[in-house]
């Protein structure tokens, strides 16, 4: 194909030339193909970054030279067992007059393969399509992964694809799902339990106090005073569920196990209720009572919100917690080892708290347990949870996360991130992910940041970042052997990721027959079957003759005067001196009465009879 012409530490220039014809030549070479250079026994692998012709132009009637510029990547060389092997390093380096081969199948296979069991096909590669896009599973989960692409390039079927391989090699794997947008519970129809706001009983003592304090205010800056109060309260309402009646010689005592606001131990918010109006009736401490009745407003508040039913039901007065794990966590499993945790019907302002409570639980069931339950937890729109700046998001759910990606490999719980936004994600959190599938990115800032994380001997793979296809990545880390642009594999129609409310289309045909009133009663919360029946038709032979509307004008229902407190005299005088009642107006027969012939105001007809019966010198000494 040609012959290296320069060399440098990393990159390497190979001349061509192309006949009149082109030989078929010019067609061999293309940006982002893989080809190999014969020096000695070793063949050097390097990837094509760009090409160009030495003048500049393209000749048909002369031949062409054409100057590549490649970026060695490693070399193919015999191994111990004499089976040709690939190392990312570069013993032998091209020298000038070197040759350049064409990329064989069987190099390729030897340059992906990674050389360990426990792999699964994904995909196929791009360069050669009859070559199977391979990954190591263990490495792939022990480790973490990412998918990272710009929305509708196929992240989420790419997840539900490795998700599937995943649960095939490790079927004793469990997987939480975070799904804002209620698309993977399509994906894993047979696999998968479904939580959402109907199915979901996550009781409030399961909360920490960071968690608790962000559900009561909203998402809003917590008050000091009132979290020092609940601190302080909510302990004695867990002893007092516990039966313990002297709260204060438990608090002395020397007990191993003292209980605190974050300990998972149920308690009555009627207790807590009540302590805080016991602390609110003593003499002392003035100054905390108004934070005592706010404390109390907001804790009734959230109580009588019927969007925060799933905490405040009346199963969560006893300890469930075995039940909920078992429920959340599908230990056991019995044959659906995913959990598809739809978080788009629970307000906003709590969704931080009960994503930080499912990794907290998921990191702690995989600790306390020795390693004896594996959990996969995925979050999708990760930069949501753990956004790049520290100052946004909520802190406990950021910290949960950050646990698991830091802490997790020890103890068998593995992180999946997806994420359209790469730049707006906490780095620490992807660069804890050893493994990442780079789709289309068009924003250069996601673009550096992938970039940065990839090898440097392999940084040219990155400028086809935002041209690549849609189901097409680039994958690189600890589950591939080298950097692989890849295809993934075609997920059948039946189990594609697909946004579902679990609600049927109101209409399928014509917007402009859209039943309104069906969409309104959703949005209410109201059950179809429970709309009232349409009225019957009336019988043909009875003859209904239309009504004239009433022509009554109406009077406001807040009266101005009073409002305003206009005339406020006028009624004084009326009341000082009673006069007579004036008869109510008629309007004449046959005349249309209209605004104009609406009766006057009696207190103005009072006002006038009064007036005239005085003397007007009465008046002016007045």
């Amino acid at each position: 194909m040609g012959r290296v012409v320069g060399c440098s530490g990393s990159k390497a220039t190979v001349s061509a030339i192309a006949g009149k014809d082109g030989n078929g030549l010019a067609e061999l070479w293309s940006v982002g193909r893989l080809i190999s250079i014969s020096v000695g026994a070793n063949r050097v692998v390097a990837l094509v970054c760009s090409m160009e012709t030495a003048t500049t132009a393209w000749s048909e009637a002369d031949e062409n030279v054409m100057h590549i510029e490649v970026e060695l990547v490693g070399e193919i060389r015999e191994g111990v067992d004499g089976q040709p092997e690939f190392s990312a390093g570069i013993t032998q380096y091209p020298y000038l007059g070197a040759i350049a081969h064409r990329m064989r199948s069987s190099d390729l296979a030897i340059i992906y393969d990674p050389g360990v069991s426990d792999t699964a096909v994904i995909g196929k590669l791009t360069q050669d399509t009859s070559l199977g896009a391979l990954i190591h599973i263990p490495s792939l989960l022990s480790r973490h992964f990412a998918v990272v692409g710009t929305t509708g390039v196929g992240k989420t079927t790419a997840v539900t694809l490795l998700l599937n391989k995943a649960l095939k090699a490790d079927p004793s794997l469990r997987v939480l799902i975070l799904d804002p947008h209620n698309e993977f519970a399509a994906a894993f129809p047979h696999k998968s339990v479904v939580i959402d706001t109907d199915t979901l009983d996550l009781p409030f003592w399961l909360f920490k106090l960071e968690e608790f304090t962000e559900v009561l205010f909203r998402g809003r800056p917590a008050i000091p005073e009132e979290i020092d109060v609940l601190r302080d309260l909510i302990p004695e309402a867990k002893r007092m569920f516990k039966g313990a009646t002297d709260t204060a010689l438990i608090r002395r005592g020397p007990e191993k196990s003292s209980l605190t606001a974050d300990t998972p131990v149920p308690y009555r918010v009627a207790d807590l209720l009540a302590l805080i109006d016991e602390r609110i009736g003593k003499l002392e401490g003035r100054a905390e009572k108004p934070h005592l009745r706010s404390l109390k407003v907001r804790i009734q508040a959230a109580i009588n919100d019927p969007r925060y039913e799933f905490m405040f039901s009346s199963n969560t007065i006893h300890d469930t917690i075995l039940t909920t794990i078992s429920h959340i966590f599908r230990i056991p499993g019995d044959g659906k080892p995913v959990t598809t945790f739809q978080l788009a019907g629970i307000p906003s302002e709590v969704v931080n708290s009960v994503a930080s409570i499912l990794c907290r639980m998921a990191f702690e069931i995989a600790l306390w347990s020795a390693g004896g339950v594996r959990i996969l937890v995925v979050c999708e729109e990760a930069h949501r949870y753990v956004p790049a700046d520290p100052k946004l998001g909520f802190f406990p759910t950021r910290q949960a996360i950050s646990r698991i990606a830091k802490e997790g490999r020890k103890y068998g719980v593995s992180l999946g991130v997806i994420t359209q936004r790469p730049g707006e994600l906490d780095p620490t959190i992807l660069s804890q992910c050893s493994t990442v599938f780079a789709m289309r990115l068009s924003n250069d800032r996601d673009q550096d940041i992938i970039r940065s994380a990839i090898p440097d001997s392999s940084a040219s793979t990155m400028s086809f970042l935002s041209s690549i296809g849609n189901g097409e990545a680039i994958a690189f880390g600890e589950a591939v052997a080298v950097p692989m642009r890849m295809v993934f594999e075609r997920v059948s129609e039946d189990v594609l990721p697909r946004a579902n409310s679990g609600l049927q289309p109101v209409h399928r045909g014509d917007p402009n027959t859209v039943d309104l009133g069906k969409i309104v009663m959703r949005m209410r919360h109201i059950d179809d079957t429970q709309r009232a029946p349409a009225p019957a038709a009336a019988a043909p032979a009875e003859t209904v003759r239309p009504q004239q509307p009433s022509i009554t004008p109406q009077m406001p229902s807040i009266d101005p005067a009073e409002q305003f407190d206009v005339a406020a005299a006028h009624r004084r005088l009326t009341d000082a001196q009673p006069a007579h009642q004036p008869t109510a107006y008629t309007p004449e027969p046959g005349t249309r009465p209209g605004p104009a012939a609406a009766a006057p105001r009696p207190e103005l007809n009072s006002l006038r009879s009064s007036l005239l019966k005085k003397p007007l010198s009465s008046l002016l000494k007045d």
